[in-house]
């Protein structure tokens, strides 16, 4: 027996109704269980406004169902995607909450980085969990891969991760925004553990001077001088140390 919400013979008034085309403007008629139709104006392909599109926000076959996703709908997929992420780092490091609470600290740190910098959060995130899955340079590109592979990430995005994590604490002299954030996540995850155990001035310097990004270093120092600037802040880290 067909569903009756689906069976065109159960349908009540407002089933079939009009949308304006995002494009052009002109009315385009839907019936309720479409999940787009074409344009008659312009050609475009419009989505359904009234259907609940929230499972193409992270399953793998959307564009497919879809065609090409709205700039909206494809931020929520990516928006989704880093939390997916997140929850399979957490399912290959089972209980190794060592590495777990390491990896979300520095994704917390490359959050705060992206915003600044105007990356993509997307490649940034997913990187920055990503980043020791392997647990060496040498495997961690190849399982960062297979997990985005089956979370249905973006192949560019895909490959933008695995660049990143394959070689993140080996920059060169030309990087993209996306990988300065997350070497410095690693770095600031790294100088916060330090501070823990010794707060010396001596002990940060190094790090911070291997900052690639204004927001990291502007993180750096509030770390350095807990949280204070301006006359409060002291002198520059080199200054404060040679005295």
């Amino acid at each position: 027996m067909k569903c009756p919400g689906q069976d065109s013979r159960y349908w009540e008034p407002g089933a079939i109704f009009e949308a304006d085309c995002p494009h052009c403007g002109r009315p385009v008629e839907f019936f309720k269980d479409e999940s787009s139709r074409r344009c008659r104006g312009c050609g475009a392909k419009v989505l359904n406004p009234r259907m609940d599109f929230g499972c193409a926000a992270y399953c793998r076959y959307a564009e497919q169902c879809l065609g090409e996703l709205s700039p909206a709908l494809a931020a929520q997929r990516e928006n989704l995607l880093k939390d997916r992420v997140a929850v399979e780092m957490k399912r290959t490091f089972k209980q190794d909450f060592r590495r777990i609470g390491r990896a979300v600290r520095v994704a917390r740190f490359a959050e705060r980085i992206v915003l600044e910098e105007k990356g993509d959060p997307a490649v940034v995130l997913s990187a920055a969990y990503l980043h020791d899955i392997g647990g060496s340079e040498e495997k961690t590109p190849s399982l960062a891969r297979e997990i985005l592979a089956g979370l249905g990430a973006r192949a560019d995005l895909t490959q933008a991760v695995v660049e990143i994590v394959g070689r993140v604490r080996r920059p060169r002299e030309t990087e993209s925004i996306e990988f300065k954030c997350v070497h410095d996540a690693i770095l600031l995850a790294g100088l916060e553990e330090i501070i823990k155990e010794d707060p010396s001035v001596a002990s940060c310097e190094r790090i911070v001077q291997d900052l690639l990004t204004g927001a990291g270093r502007r993180l750096a120092r509030d770390m350095t001088t807990g949280g204070r600037s301006g006359d409060d802040a002291g002198p520059p880290l080199n200054e404060a140390e040679n005295g």
